[in-house]
């Protein structure tokens, strides 16, 4: 079945490289596209002057925003992420008991081995890598060495979590050169593949509430949340962004990085966007921002270094970011469309041009840094 599966995939892509064969594909500028990451970056910090809590959804913006500033060199966004990383003190959750440290779901102190509360650590290890200061970091590595030490491996639970904290733990490396977060984090990886990959369609349901056949779509199809596979495919981007090429698993994040954006590709909708539930668009129909950011973000990465095939991917990327830059991307600079907080694809929830979010922002950024670095973007 996984086999047909990929095969149809494989000729649904085929065919559509073929029908853009011959046709003149409209790619912006650069101009143009660093000119929609200022208005949008611009926008987001004019309307929130006030830094914020480091828990995911803030968090998740800074991701973003860094991307925005080593595009653009503007120092206000590197200022924006270091007031916000002071005004946390460069943590995420604060208890200092770690006799009380939790990682089940939790917006408390006591929460700090809870990956929402980790996503922050991006960021600090970006900041530092900008200004090698140790307090940028130190909570970071006491957090993710103190939870290394223990013998647990089922940290991430929910698919968001990947996002979270993979790229965490890449970055650590990188500066630390301490090879137990690459072995951790494929330990951790192990298991989360475990609890929520469907081998038969290549995605991910969110976590173990909603594995099929207990829980079905409206329409008794499989239910794999868009923004919750947007996740995924751009925490593997992240992480082999960073990853030693000689890394023992690497050709094991390749291999499902591709297999995704295969999967991903094939359930793209015409109008360039991804439904809430990618196998069913009818269950939540309609356009929807973060997810569509996120694959878009991952398709470029893959494509910019050579894991995808431009002549194959390049239809979907474009489709996918006349989307973006066309419909979700409002006058005023806002991002609209954007699913509110929440885990799954919700049947009559309104989502249009006034739904924003900060993580649904840093997506777009995320995503149009990268297309600024695609060969067709002159």
């Amino acid at each position: 079945m996984r086999f047909k599966t990929f095969v149809l995939a494989g000729m649904a892509l085929a065919l559509m490289a073929a029908s853009c064969a011959g046709k003149k594909e409209v790619w912006p500028s650069k101009e143009e596209v660093k000119g929609m990451v200022k208005q949008v970056n611009d926008h987001w910090q004019q309307t929130h002057p006030e830094p914020g809590w480091a828990f995911w959804h803030v968090a998740a913006y800074h991701t973003g925003n860094m991307e925005a500033y080593r595009l653009t060199q503007d120092t206000a966004y590197l200022n924006y992420s270091l007031k916000w990383a002071g005004h946390n003190q460069w943590k995420g959750a604060k208890s200092e008991d770690k006799a009380q440290w939790k990682y089940s779901y939790g917006e408390t102190d006591e929460y700090v081995l809870f990956g929402d509360w980790q996503v922050c650590f991006q960021t600090y290890a970006d900041l530092y890598a900008i200004e090698p200061d140790t307090q940028r970091i130190a909570r970071a590595r006491e957090v993710m060495e103190y939870q290394m030490s223990t013998d647990r491996k089922d940290y991430w639970w929910w698919a968001d979590g990947l996002y979270m904290v993979m790229p965490v733990m890449t970055k650590l490396n990188a500066i630390t050169g301490n090879p137990l977060y690459l072995e951790k984090l494929h330990e951790y990886w192990t298991y989360a593949d475990s609890l929520m990959y469907d081998t038969e369609d290549a995605l991910y349901y969110r976590d173990g509430k909603y594995l099929y056949p207990a829980h079905k779509t409206a329409n008794g199809k499989k239910d794999f949340w868009a923004r919750g596979n947007g996740w995924v495919l751009a925490a593997l981007a992240k992480v082999l962004d960073v990853l030693p090429q000689d890394n023992a698993y690497r050709d094991e994040y390749v291999s499902r990085f591709r297999t995704m954006a295969q999967a991903l590709a094939a359930c793209q909708q015409p109008e360039g966007y991804w439904t809430r539930s990618l196998l069913d668009p009818a269950h939540a129909p309609g356009p929807e921002t973060s997810g569509t950011a996120f694959f878009t973000y991952g398709l470029l990465w893959g494509v910019n270094h050579g894991l995808l095939d431009k002549e194959t991917y390049a239809p979907v990327i474009l489709k996918a970011w006349n989307y973006l830059s066309k419909v979700a991307l409002q006058p005023d600079g806002s991002v609209g469309y954007v699913q509110p907080i929440g885990e799954k694809a919700i049947p009559g929830q309104v989502v249009d041009a006034g739904s924003t979010a900060d993580f649904g922002v840093g997506a777009f950024l995320l995503a149009a840094c990268e297309l600024y670095h695609f060969s067709e973007v002159k």
